[in-house]
């Protein structure tokens, strides 16, 4: 890697940072710079926030302050996919999902827009239930971009089916455009969230991808009736830890993980595209666990 992160102790740290609208809320600078200070490493990382349609200003702005890269949050990861599929370097995964959530600034001056959500979530899941998407019926409730991104990621994986929904019908229809596109042949449907209480049941792998339940007094999108003992109940919500969906799986013999767990392994990842060094897990981990407590005190 060209960032000579340990030359000069001295020397102004290379920046890091998230760009969102809003980004206040985010934990992500805890996990990095706690993985800057587990390695020694000469840097730090920031949130900064992006009006929309800022995007492409932005990016030329920190390139010209010799960044060493940034996560992308909503709103943004569709429009930095849209600037660098213009005028940079894209990875595979990044063109499939068309959403880029990590960018690394390269030495000559490129762009590199990956996306390490997708592959942050299989890590999640193979930690949570030791398990992947291979085989599965899914039911996936929330079509936006997260959902977007899993939905793919699954077909890709050799999911047996795919049911969507979502309240956004537009939404939903792309989603399901996009799966035939990246997996002809396989089962997929788009249903209401009424016909998914029903259905629910007769699937393996359910994730919830709306932001359904990270406010006091948010119901649960689906009743216990849903839910089975051996079905695998992933929620990309972290705070709260349970979910009134996920304690209602739970009680219904379900297993069940929280988005924490997707959290950590998408930022070791950008950790290790930004670096090129071993991101230290169990460091992000403690600081993003620690984050949270001081969160809900």
């Amino acid at each position: 890697m060209s960032h000579s992160f340990d030359a000069m102790k001295n020397a102004t740290p290379t920046p890091f940072a998230l760009l969102g609208h809003p980004v206040g809320h985010s934990l992500s600078p805890a996990m990095h710079n706690a993985a800057f200070k587990a390695l020694g490493m000469n840097a730090r990382y920031d949130l900064i926030d992006v009006a929309p349609g800022d995007v492409p200003r932005t990016f030329e702005g920190l390139r010209a302050k010799k960044y060493g890269g940034v996560n992308v949050t909503i709103p943004h990861k569709e429009a930095a996919y849209r600037y660098l599929a213009a005028k940079h370097v894209l990875s595979g995964t990044a063109r499939l999902l068309q959403s880029v959530n990590t960018v690394v600034f390269r030495p000559d001056g490129s762009l590199l827009g990956d996306n390490t959500d997708a592959p942050g979530f299989l890590d999640a899941l193979r930690e949570a239930f030791r398990s992947s998407p291979r085989g599965k019926r899914i039911l996936l409730l929330g079509c936006g971009g997260a959902g977007r991104a899993l939905a793919l990621v699954c077909a890709m994986q050799g999911a047996e089916s795919i049911l969507v929904a979502d309240v956004n019908l537009a939404a939903r229809r792309r989603l399901l455009l996009a799966l035939r596109k990246a997996a002809p042949g396989l089962p997929v449907a788009g249903i209401s969230l009424e016909r998914a209480r029903t259905a629910a049941r007769d699937c393996d792998l359910l994730i919830q991808a709306t932001p359904v339940g990270m406010h006091p007094g948010d119901p649960s999108l689906l009743p216990p009736e849903s839910f089975r003992k051996g079905q695998l109940v992933f929620d990309l919500i972290y705070n709260p830890a349970a979910t009134p969906l996920l304690s209602i799986a739970k009680s219904a013999g379900a297993r069940t993980s929280n988005g924490l767990g997707m959290l950590l392994h998408q930022g070791a990842r950008a950790f290790r595209l930004w670096t090129g060094r071993k991101p230290p897990v169990p460091a992000m981990r403690a600081a993003l666990e620690k984050a949270l407590k001081a969160r809900n005190k």
